[in-house]
């Protein structure tokens, strides 16, 4: 499934990234770089799940309410994870939104990565 595959990718970048940062600036700010890879990749392996457990047009209804499901359940998830990880951690927000928007953006550039 070329879902699985982005968000394995994506998580992968967010490990990545994590390092990084942790090797540059320090402890804190790699465990918030991994924090907010995490709020990133996190939702969008709910909403790879909900979306697309139906496939075939025969099924077109469902695939649609899956779909919304998915997206609703996804847009949750990621408010209340921000509110979670902001409100009982320390993070350094730099680290943090910069790993969070980097993940979010191999999500736009899936089709340079995946040829399909």
């Amino acid at each position: 499934m070329a879902a699985l595959r982005l968000i394995a990718f994506q998580s992968s970048v967010a490990i990545i990234c994590a390092v990084f940062v942790f090797l540059g600036w320090g402890v804190l700010a790699g465990l918030s770089a991994g924090a907010g890879g995490l709020v990133a990749v996190l939702p969008n392996f709910v909403f790879a799940l909900y979306a697309f457990r139906y496939v075939g047009a025969s099924r077109a209804n469902q695939v649609y309410a899956s779909l919304k499901r998915g997206n609703g359940l996804k847009f949750l998830l990621t408010i209340i994870m921000f509110a979670f990880v902001l409100k009982f951690y320390s993070v350094m927000l730099l680290p943090f939104f910069s790993a969070y928007v980097l993940v979010l953006f191999i999500g736009l550039f899936a089709p340079v990565f995946f040829n399909h």
